[in-house]
């Protein structure tokens, strides 16, 4: 049905399971990346330029989300030999803010049935009803997603951001903690608030060592500098 609107699990749901046939050969997705994080993402089509300079990005974040134990899983909806020649010509070809010779070591998945595009709201029929959008989900390590960022056709992704998500994600699971805006690793961190009347007026009155009150609800802490790294 034209216009048809296109279902997308949400934060907190298990990552929707599916097989495929990658450029790195088949894969059960999520559960050959079980223990690991995982940023599945999409793009819109091989052989365009926007998708090509994110893809360049992609491979130079690659290695630093590895030794974070984060795997990068791409998606689109052309078949894997259009992949392997897109790929190798970035690699042969493309330079893109001063990288070149790029090497593709992540899974880019074929999916041209649209399969699992529409199991992750990957289509949007108002935007396109043959491409993906520039989706991006962070599932943990259990399978969950954890965080979603879409982006349309012709804008590409801030890749700055996605680190910081996974940064941050990482130090909210180890620390129990809430992450102000603007976080950055190393930056203060939100203390749990209270949760009776009675510990409020204990941090009002005897606030503990280390915490920065503006009032007993808002209440910033340091983490310390290695750890905040997550």
């Amino acid at each position: 049905m034209e216009n048809e609107m296109t279902s997308m699990p949400r934060i907190g749901d298990k990552a929707p399971e599916f097989e495929a046939v990658t450029t790195q050969g088949k894969i059960d997705f999520p559960g050959d990346f079980k223990g690991k994080w995982v940023i599945l993402f999409s793009h819109p089509s091989d052989f365009t330029p926007v998708c090509t300079s994110e893809f360049v990005m992609f491979a130079h974040l690659s290695e630093e989300l590895a030794a974070m134990n984060c795997q990068l899983v791409g998606l689109s909806v052309d078949g894997v030999a259009s992949h392997i020649a897109w790929l190798r010509t970035i690699h042969e070809n493309i330079e893109f803010n001063g990288l070149k010779n790029m090497e593709f070591t992540f899974p880019l998945i074929a999916d041209v049935k649209m399969e699992a595009a529409q199991k992750y709201g990957m289509i949007q029929p108002n935007e396109s009803t043959t491409t993906a959008v520039r989706a991006v989900f962070f599932i943990d390590p259990e399978g969950i997603i954890r965080a979603i960022i879409y982006y349309p056709l012709s804008l590409g992704r801030n890749f700055d951001e996605i680190k910081r998500v996974l940064q941050g994600l990482q130090t909210i699971d180890k620390h129990h903690v809430s992450l102000p805006a603007d976080w950055r690793p190393g930056k203060e961190v939100i203390a749990p608030p209270p949760a009776t009347y009675q510990q409020a007026k204990e941090r009002t009155e005897h606030p503990e060592e280390g915490l920065v009150c503006s009032d007993w609800f808002f209440c910033l802490k340091k983490l310390p500098e290695q750890e905040g790294k997550a």
